[in-house]
């Protein structure tokens, strides 16, 4: 991502609307999928600094890698368990694990195969993988650029990626609803006016706050129903 929303990030994560419901659909699917003895070991690959941590401990014992090493600062209470790294053939732990998180991380590589099929070398027999991506090119707008994204994917595209890189889909699903026609409408709008890509803000408390609580309804809702749209996609897979 640019320097400067990465400078940005922590706070984001930590009040943004968009990132808390992530994180809050993010956790009930761990909790419907967590298996009876637990997660065990969890890789949050692309882990920044490890803000996700506190959470996922709750599930098993946690540590990250992150490439991006001004993401990961020095002071962090999780910086020993954050390996900075690329996420490649060349990290080589030691060990396996029962879960492997990338969210929001596959859509930043330019070949995201390698990556996928190396978190598949690192899972136990019947580990899991949980990843989200943004969805669908046709939503794609100066957030895009901003966070160097180099796709967008469907159900349709991230099937193919799946079957290069060895991954039995379990899940697959569309959320984020609602946004879908406000990015439909925000493309427009930047390409119309030339609009270039800034940092997102977070805004007003009861905005914020409106938006986080319908984001949470929506996932609520609509989670059980096979929605053929949505601007982020979430797959559960597995060897």
């Amino acid at each position: 991502m640019r320097a400067d929303y990465g400078e940005r990030y922590r706070e984001l994560y930590q009040r943004h609307w968009w990132w808390r419901a992530r994180e809050a659909a993010i956790l009930d699917v761990l909790r419907a999928q967590q298996p009876p003895q637990g997660w065990k070991r969890i890789l949050d690959v692309g882990c920044g600094d490890g803000l996700f941590f506190d959470r996922l401990a709750q599930f098993g014992e946690v540590e990250g890698i992150e490439p991006a090493a001004e993401l990961v600062s020095s002071t962090s209470p999780h910086r020993s368990r954050i390996h900075i790294a690329p996420f490649d053939e060349n990290f080589r732990p030691g060990r396996q694990y029962s879960l492997i998180l990338m969210l929001d991380v596959l859509e930043h590589l330019a070949d995201p195969c390698p990556a996928l099929r190396h978190a598949l070398a690192l899972l136990e027999p019947q580990g899991r993988v949980i990843i989200t991506v943004p969805a669908f090119r046709l939503l794609w707008t100066n957030h895009d650029d901003l966070n160097q994204h180099f796709t967008r994917y469907s159900k349709r595209s991230f099937r193919r990626l799946a079957r290069q890189a060895g991954l039995h889909i379990e899940t697959e699903k569309y959320f984020f609803q609602w946004p879908f026609p406000v990015k439909l409408a925000t493309r427009f709008a930047e390409r119309l006016l030339r609009l270039q890509p800034k940092p997102p803000k977070i805004p007003a408390p009861w905005i914020n706050g409106l938006f986080y609580r319908l984001s949470r309804l929506e996932y609520k809702l609509l989670n059980p129903l096979p929605v053929p749209f949505g601007s982020s996609l979430l797959v559960v897979g597995r060897n």
